[in-house]
């Protein structure tokens, strides 16, 4: 295998001596790479090979350069070739041979030019979040991600709960199940409630898919194309899809440390006349920040005043240190619904959530859910409800939030010494929201980060408007890494040279 002609930007390299039989001649990969650029280095090289591929200029069979030699050949990090020609594999493109190395796969070699086209835009939204978020790449730093570490997770009460439902008659895994959803669960999850203050009857509550199709349904039934609709700003960028799916349009109502912006929810309710206010009380995502009686009050009070409802989103009760305060446990579903979920504090693959509405749109919720999806997972279910009722979930709770009280000090320490400013200090929880200094340009920091093999979360991801800030979502349980601490230390470093 022999090196071409290379300048600073350009990489030719002579490959196909391990090609197949056929092949008389040796391929030339040439690849042209901007390190200036928005585009990261990755998929400027999954671009450049997938296009090559598809043009023919690569043949079937035809054996690649290894990691390092084109690492070298292009001046960029192992790192970078190594998660290039993996997501080239993923994509059907490459073949990797245990042993020997990467070759052009034998049945990809007819394939869409437009493969560069695509690649060469990559804007930094939700949808971007959501794709890196979930991709199998155990190099990556996930800091921005939104769920804990198996290491958090309650994995040992999940694998006795499986194991003692495998132990069940068949009849009480095979069927659809109730379409509130399993009702023993219901009643532990009442008890649950009960805890925090919260009343409400089994049949109140409707089992759901995550929390995520919780607040799906929700919404579904609260608004129509044309309604307004508020969200914190920032808030949980998830939901701004959905809603925008509906024809919503979407007023985001400014987060302070002490929860929602009273004074300006009350003039935009004014302005807006809403049908819903959706917002998340208790260790807020992204910001860890909660909402004391005395502004959750207000809220309601804003809400009774210009008839809108309210939707609560408290998946992460369970991790806060202490007793803390729901809209839904100083209203009990006059106007609120609540909206829960186990995928945080027991297992994200259980995906059960629920919804706890009041009697007067428990039968509409109940229409949704069936409509778009029938039955809930009662297997889930069940496993979710053997955790609860075992013995067990209450202790994992008590070191889950001890562990997280730990690492919140850990990062807010360590982001502020890389010269970051913390919005809110949580004492407990998974979210940081942290701000670099000046106005830098947060698009290329994320692609410069994911360069090196690190996934931000920029705040403009959790705006409904997107617009453009300085701060970021931490995860404090994937963020404390000395990668990230230098990364924004250097990020720092020249935010403040070109201010000065």
């Amino acid at each position: 295998m022999g090196g071409g002609g290379r300048d600073k930007h350009q990489a030719e390299l002579y490959i196909g001596a391990h090609a197949a039989p056929e092949r008389e001649a040796p391929d030339m990969l040439s690849i042209t790479l901007d390190a200036g650029g928005k585009v990261p280095l990755v998929s400027q090289i999954v671009a450049a090979v997938a296009e090559q591929i598809a043009e023919g200029v690569l043949a079937p069979g035809a054996r690649l350069p290894s990691v390092r030699q084109l690492a070298a050949e292009c001046s960029v990090s192992t790192l970078t070739v190594s998660n290039a020609y993996n997501r080239l594999v993923a994509e059907g493109y490459l073949e990797a041979r245990r042993a020997s190395g990467y070759y052009v796969a034998m049945r990809k070699a007819a394939r869409e030019p437009q493969r560069r086209q695509a690649q060469n835009s990559v804007p930094i939204d939700a949808l971007w979040l959501l794709q890196r978020v979930y991709e199998d790449d155990p190099n990556l730093l996930k800091v921005g991600s939104g769920w804990l570490p198996e290491s958090h997770l309650f994995t040992d009460g999940l694998r006795h709960s499986l194991s003692a439902l495998a132990k069940k008659p068949a009849s009480a895994v095979s069927r659809y199940g109730n379409p509130h959803g399993y009702e023993p669960l219901r009643r532990a999850i009442q008890m649950l409630l009960a805890q925090r203050a919260i009343d409400c009857e089994p049949d109140n509550i409707i089992l759901t898919h995550g929390a995520s199709q919780a607040l799906d349904i929700a919404a579904r039934g609260l608004l129509q194309a044309g309604d307004t609709a508020f969200v914190d700003d920032p808030g949980y960028c998830n939901l701004f899809p959905t809603l925008r799916a509906l024809g919503v349009r979407i007023i985001g109502i400014p987060r302070t440390p002490q929860g929602p912006d009273v004074e300006a929810l009350e003039a935009l309710a004014e302005r807006y006349r809403p049908r819903v206010f959706f917002t998340n009380t208790i260790l807020h995502n992204p910001t860890g920040t909660g909402c004391p009686p005395a502004v959750i009050y207000r809220v309601l009070r804003v809400a009774e005043d210009f008839d809108f409802h309210i939707v609560e989103d408290d998946i992460f009760a369970g991790m806060a240190p202490d007793q803390m305060p729901s809209i839904a446990s100083l209203d009990q579903f006059r106007r609120v619904l609540y909206a829960g979920s186990f995928s945080k504090t027991i297992s994200p693959s259980l995906r059960v959530g629920y919804l706890v509405v009041g009697r007067d749109l428990v039968e509409r919720m109940l229409y949704l859910k069936l409509a778009g999806g029938l039955t809930s997972s009662e297997i889930s279910e069940q496993v979710v409800h053997s955790i609860l009722v075992d013995g067990h979930h209450r202790l994992h709770l008590a070191r889950l939030r001890d562990k997280l009280a730990v690492a919140q000090k850990t990062v807010c320490a360590g982001l502020e010494n890389a010269g970051l400013s913390i919005f809110h200090r949580p004492n407990g929880g998974m979210f940081v929201w942290a701000a670099l200094p000046g106005a830098p340009d947060m698009e290329a920091v994320a692609h410069q980060a994911m360069e090196e093999g690190i996934m931000l979360a920029p705040g403009a991801l959790f705006r409904a408007d997107q617009k453009a800030t300085p701060f970021m979502r931490f995860n404090v349980t994937h963020a404390d890494h000395p990668r990230l601490y230098r990364f924004l230390e250097r990020v720092c470093e020249r935010a403040l040279r070109e201010k000065a």
